[in-house]
């Protein structure tokens, strides 16, 4: 995976796994979005390794979806069904991997980038970073977990208005309604990651994996009871006029003009 949209490096029992695709602000395309579905069911597996850091190459974390592989998912509908499966098991590998994961949030975490972000067990951001579920502005259900995710970690009274908007928060507003962990300057980052890391490498390894096993069963029931709905109302968004339109007018850098329809 060395030189592939998701990049792993395994040093010191510590898993580092780097989205790819800077160039692109780590926008998930096809093959990223795959490896995503398949990488942590592989590393949940392993006893070698103690932590995960999941970070992005350049300077987003993950700016949501490719519109070119976006724009093909509305070419080719029955496509986009097997995206769909695909975001299931990222959101439910996530959850069921009992290894700790650390999200080193180096930039922006958009739309599918939030999700991963809120699925990591410890979070540090930087400062001058955002993050949020904008998938309405591009009229799409917010599907890929964020529905469930958002709610569970601030409260449904801002979750509502957030997953409707479309609006980001800043990293300091993310910290103070509870989504993220720690947002801190840029130069700063690595220290807290690297510490936080040390703690999981020196500590107890079963009981660490099994106290995450245990509280993330009420996340991993939510998940079962979310995922299967949300992703087949996002199917349905695909086919929407108004998507369509979302994803010209982003590559035509205008507003969108929707209509309902």
């Amino acid at each position: 995976m060395s030189e592939s949209a998701l990049k792993l490096e395994v040093i010191d029992q510590v898993a580092w796994l780097t989205i790819n695709r800077p160039q692109a602000l780590n926008a998930v395309n096809g093959e990223l979005h795959t490896s995503l579905s398949r990488v942590f069911i592989d590393l949940g597996e392993r006893r070698d390794i103690k932590a995960i850091v999941l970070t992005g190459a350049g300077k987003a974390f993950c700016a949501g979806g490719d519109i070119e592989w976006m724009r093909d998912a509305v070419r080719n509908p029955e496509q986009f069904e097997i995206v769909t499966w695909e975001a299931k098991r990222i959101v439910y590998a996530m959850l069921d991997c009992e290894i700790p994961i650390v999200g080193r949030i180096n930039g922006d975490a958009v739309g599918l980038g939030a999700t991963l972000a809120l699925l990591c067990d410890i979070t540090v951001m930087n400062d001058t970073a955002r993050i949020g579920d904008p998938h309405v502005k591009v009229g799409l259900n917010a599907a890929d977990g964020g529905g469930f995710l958002w709610p569970q970690m601030i409260g449904y009274g801002r979750a509502r208005e957030l997953l409707l908007t479309g609006d980001l928060l800043s990293a300091k507003e993310a910290v103070q309604l509870g989504a993220i962990g720690h947002a801190l300057p840029e130069n700063e980052i690595d220290a807290k990651v690297d510490t936080i890391v040390g703690k999981l490498r020196h500590g107890a390894t079963k009981a660490i994996r099994w106290t995450k096993a245990g509280y993330t069963i009420p996340l991993r029931q939510l998940a079962h009871g979310h995922m299967d709905a949300g992703t087949a109302y996002e199917c349905l968004t695909n086919l929407t006029t108004d998507h369509a339109e979302a994803i010209e007018a982003f590559a035509a850098k205008r507003k969108p003009t929707f209509t309902g329809q």
